[in-house]
């Protein structure tokens, strides 16, 4: 089944936001190899593709996990949740109906 992880980062979160990135990135592409990433995003501060200096404000990540407490361990584990720079992760079930 499909989850999707949205994180909220902490105020001023960029510098952990660097210092957490390759680590999370490597997990995100291991999903990747696997097959089972839908897709996975920042949420820009601002309406801007590159939002600069304002940076970001959390994260969306949507992944076939085999149950909701998989999908939940996999957040927890991940950089951005552990070193910082996420303040909550919510993991809800998701039906993708589109496209």
């Amino acid at each position: 089944m499909l989850y999707a992880i949205i994180g909220t980062d902490v105020p001023d979160s960029a510098a952990a936001r660097v210092a957490a990135r390759p680590r999370h990135l490597e997990r995100v592409q291991a999903l990747v190899q696997q097959g089972r990433l839908v897709l996975a995003g920042p949420f820009p501060a601002i309406d801007a593709a590159d939002p600069g200096p304002n940076g970001y404000t959390g994260s969306l990540i949507v992944a076939e996990f085999p149950d909701l407490d998989s999908a939940r361990a996999w957040a927890a584990a991940d950089p951005y949740a552990t070193d910082g720079v996420f303040a909550e992760v919510v993991v809800k079930p998701f039906r993708q109906v589109l496209p």
